[in-house]
């Protein structure tokens, strides 16, 4: 993977647990919500793992939001990465 792939998949991981700790749910909770595993939630959420489209459509039902606005979550992360 790509310096550039990484930073995306931990910038989705970091919108991810943002909008987790804001709803003030546990990844067990979250976990429970999107019918994923809780381990696979911390995965994610480190960046350690790239999230299928099943997954992202599962967490983005999870949160009450579309696809693509649970994906600009983690946009912000990507731009302070760049802007350095």
């Amino acid at each position: 993977m790509s310096e550039s792939d990484t930073t995306l998949v931990r910038s989705f991981g970091l919108g991810v647990r943002r909008l987790r700790e804001a709803r003030g749910w546990s990844q067990e909770e979250l976990a429970e919500h999107s019918d994923l595993n809780r381990s696979f939630i911390g995965e994610i959420e480190r960046g350690t793992v790239t999230p299928s489209l099943v997954t992202v459509a599962k967490l983005s039902q999870a949160f009450g939001l579309t696809p693509s606005v649970l994906v600009s979550h983690g946009e912000i992360p990507i731009l302070m990465a760049i802007a350095g």
